[in-house]
């Protein structure tokens, strides 16, 4: 057996990179063709039913709103109920023919399955399955005097797709639907002080790259890993230390820094059309991309640039992180966010 590893080692990288001289030229081809034939004969949602958790604000809210101008017929899901019908209420607007929505957290197995039983039972299908819900966490690991206070992360993000997806395949392989992952840069983008949420996400990554193959060819997925986005995550909500949700903007500051936000509007439209067509991964905003490849080829340059941007000194509040500092000093948020999440209102209800 180490014989053979010793030959591999030997053999496998000169082999694979002359593979991949001669082949990944007609490769990106026929991919370049097959992307345009997809872009030109994409999916017309109408008419077909659109199950979406964590649809009460941010990226699920808008999602809710493009499928909507789409025709869809919508299954909405949050926790938070008096939020939740009011979005059902602005999508039917859109032009949804109709709407259920339904009180569910994701992180308990009966409830997801009970939404995807009540959305089978009311409309008699499913299409599209986006699992978005999601919750996010500040603070260094060491500073967490109870480690569980964290755990709701990984039952949210995680475990509520998980779940979802589990109870949802069966109806989705019936009418050869589609899995629509809400993962993350921060998969690749390790921010420090966000730890199990980074971890929740390569999880989320992972899993749905697994069914990729588990649940072919009846089933398409797309995984969609978004930079920083117009949502309850960048105005500064998070989950504390101690386990309770927090609104902070200072921390979301030193988090976000001088990294331009997205408007969710154009973020949601960008992951319909992606899923439409089929594709297998979106980023947005597009320009993220390239951090994955910074990171690929240059991770010690990445690591430095978190220490020096992010990181304080022991002690030091998150706040007093040095691009907080440069926000502070430039008034740099006024042109890299939104409006809406400089002075953000967060209904709780």
């Amino acid at each position: 057996m180490d014989l053979i590893n010793m030959f591999l080692n030997l053999v496998a990288p000169p082999f694979t990179f002359f593979t991949l001289l001669f082949l990944l030229p007609p490769y990106q081809a026929l991919k370049c063709f097959l992307s345009l034939l997809t872009f030109v004969f994409h999916e017309n949602v109408a008419g077909k039913v659109v199950l979406i958790t964590g649809a009460s604000s941010g990226i699920g809210e808008h999602l809710a709103y493009e499928y909507a101008r789409r025709g869809a017929y919508l299954a909405l899901s949050a926790r938070r109920e008096n939020r939740l019908r009011s979005v059902a209420d602005r999508a039917l607007e859109l032009g949804a023919p109709d709407v259920i929505a339904v009180r569910a957290d994701v992180s308990r197995v009966d409830d997801c399955r009970r939404f995807v039983e009540e959305a089978v039972n009311h409309y008699g299908r499913l299409d599209h399955v986006v699992n978005n819900a999601g919750i996010s966490h500040v603070c260094m690991l060491e500073e967490v005097d109870d480690v569980t206070n964290l755990r709701p992360v990984m039952d949210i993000n995680f475990w509520g797709s998980v779940y979802t997806t589990r109870f949802a395949a069966p109806h989705l392989r019936n009418t050869g639907g589609k899995i629509i992952a809400l993962s993350s840069s921060a998969l690749w983008l390790t921010l420090p002080r966000m730890s199990i949420y980074n971890a929740s996400k390569a999880a989320m990554f992972a899993l749905f790259e697994t069914l990729r193959v588990e649940f072919a060819p009846e089933i398409h997925i797309t995984i969609v890993t978004p930079g920083f986005i117009e949502s309850e995550l960048t105005q500064g909500k998070y989950l504390a230390k101690d386990g309770k949700l927090t609104l902070d903007l200072d921390i979301r500051d030193a988090q976000v820094g001088i990294v331009p936000v997205q408007r969710v509007d154009a973020c949601a439209r960008a992951i319909v059309n992606g899923a439409c067509r089929g594709e297998r991964y979106v980023t947005e905003p597009k320009w993220f991309r390239v951090t994955y490849w910074l990171n690929v080829v240059v991770p010690e340059v990445i690591d430095w640039t978190y220490r020096m941007l992010y990181m304080t000194s022991p002690g030091e509040p998150a706040y007093e992180a040095f691009t907080k500092k440069i926000l502070d000093m430039t008034g740099a948020h006024r042109v890299l966010y939104p409006e809406t999440i400089q002075t953000p209102e967060i209904k709780t209800d």
